[in-house]
């Protein structure tokens, strides 16, 4: 693949050498497993026993090798941009005139989380859809994240990200403009393009609307009229409306039981570094459990429920794809380069989101915010409420997800 603007683009292929492959095994072979009692619930985190069958999971039935080939099925690339190891994969749609769209994965996913929707996207006809509803799909490797790495530059977060972005879009694949969908740290990826970038986009869609400052103890982005809880900081119980019941709570329940994780990658990532990057089975303990907490509410509790959503092979490469990449530190830090290097508006309107914008809120959502200050944050012009689907929606309930991209994009073809 040539780049423009002089940018060399190289194809890649997943290969990773063997020697890594062993001696991911054996440090699983040699896993000690930590004590766990009155834990079936996982009230404690992450449960024992699953773990022990995970990790046996891995070492006798797991084959990278066969999930690798499968990647190599989508074109690869790689280059440096901006100064920064960058993997993307770039499908070309099948339809007459395809609209480029740029995807996105988040913490803890990695780009083989969102493989699902790519196929639906880029070529419908074969998947009983419309060929003039064709996408051209771009979809990157955060930075640090995955085969976007090594990362040796500190600085990198989601608002650059939507520069590197941008650029790749514009400068490296000629677009002169382009469409945005994503969640998790893709969904806010995904709506600074619909800020910083407004020109250059068709329109964004968002599964996980969360304010752009919401990780900072600062909201220059806060609508006015919107009321905020003082201690969550964010729309506060009174906000909500009809059909909204429950939404506050789950927000609440994050913020008070879940988000642990968040700040210990929000200050100390480094120290998080020297675990996962030692232990594939300590990797995988650490990112399988939010797997589990993030779709809870529609789920149900306990590893039999959780086990009907999450196969073991996708939990299992997710997890294989941070050891052997050693990107668990880097995409930690992330978090530490959102706080660290915040996120200021480069403008003062409202909406924050000046793009079109489609919302689609997903039951098993961590936090779903109201309706009232969505339609404040973002030029709203198209807003969904689903009765099944997750954090993840694009791995959960892929059929949903490409209906809600391509009825959202259709009226800009």
């Amino acid at each position: 693949m040539t780049g423009k603007a002089d940018h060399d683009v190289e194809d890649f292929t997943i290969d990773i050498p063997e020697e890594k492959l062993e001696d991911m095994y054996e440090r699983l072979r040699r896993t000690r497993f930590p004590r766990d009692f009155a834990n079936d619930d996982w009230r404690y985190g992450y449960n024992g026993d699953y773990h022990r069958q995970m990790v046996e999971y891995w070492l006798e039935e797991y084959d990278w090798r066969d999930v690798e080939r499968r990647m190599n099925e989508l074109p690869h690339f790689r280059m440096t941009l901006m100064g920064i190891p960058l993997h993307f994969i770039h499908v070309k749609g099948k339809g007459s005139n395809p609209m480029p769209l740029l995807l996105h994965h988040g913490w803890p996913w990695t780009f083989w989380d969102v493989r699902k929707v790519i196929g639906p996207l880029t070529d419908p006809a074969a998947h009983g859809g419309d060929p003039a509803n064709s996408f051209d799909v771009v979809l990157i490797s955060l930075p640090g994240y995955g085969f976007s790495s090594p990362l040796t530059e500190p600085g990198w977060n989601w608002w650059r990200t939507a520069d590197l972005e941008n650029k790749l879009m514009k400068e490296v694949l000629g677009y002169e403009k382009y469409a945005v969908a994503g969640g998790d740290w893709g969904a806010l990826v995904t709506q600074q393009h619909g800020h910083k970038y407004q020109d250059d986009v068709y329109g964004i869609y968002t599964h996980f609307p969360a304010q752009m400052s919401h990780y900072l103890f600062e909201h220059p982005d806060a609508p006015p009229g919107v009321e905020y809880d003082p201690v969550l900081g964010l729309p506060a119980a009174s906000e909500y409306g009809e059909g909204e019941e429950g939404w506050f709570e789950r927000g609440k329940l994050f913020v008070e039981n879940e988000s642990g994780y968040g700040e210990i990658q929000l200050t100390k990532p480094q120290t998080l570094a020297a675990l996962v990057t030692d232990s594939p089975a300590g990797q995988l303990a650490w990112i399988t459990e939010k797997r589990y907490f993030w779709g809870l509410e529609e789920r149900g509790v306990g590893t039999p429920a959780f086990e009907k959503v999450w196969p073991k092979e996708d939990l299992v490469t997710t997890a294989a794809v941070y050891f052997l990449t050693e990107t668990g530190g880097t995409s930690s830090r992330y978090y530490w380069e959102c706080r660290g290097n915040p996120w200021r508006p480069s403008h003062g309107n409202f909406p924050v989101v000046g793009a079109p914008t489609a919302v689609s809120i997903y039951p098993g959502e961590i936090y779903k915010p109201p309706r009232r200050w969505t339609e404040k944050y973002f030029n709203l012009q198209q807003y969904r409420v689903h009765d099944e689907g997750g954090h993840f929606a694009p791995l959960e309930v892929p059929g949903i997800y490409v209906d809600d991209v391509t009825t959202f994009f259709r009226q800009f073809r």
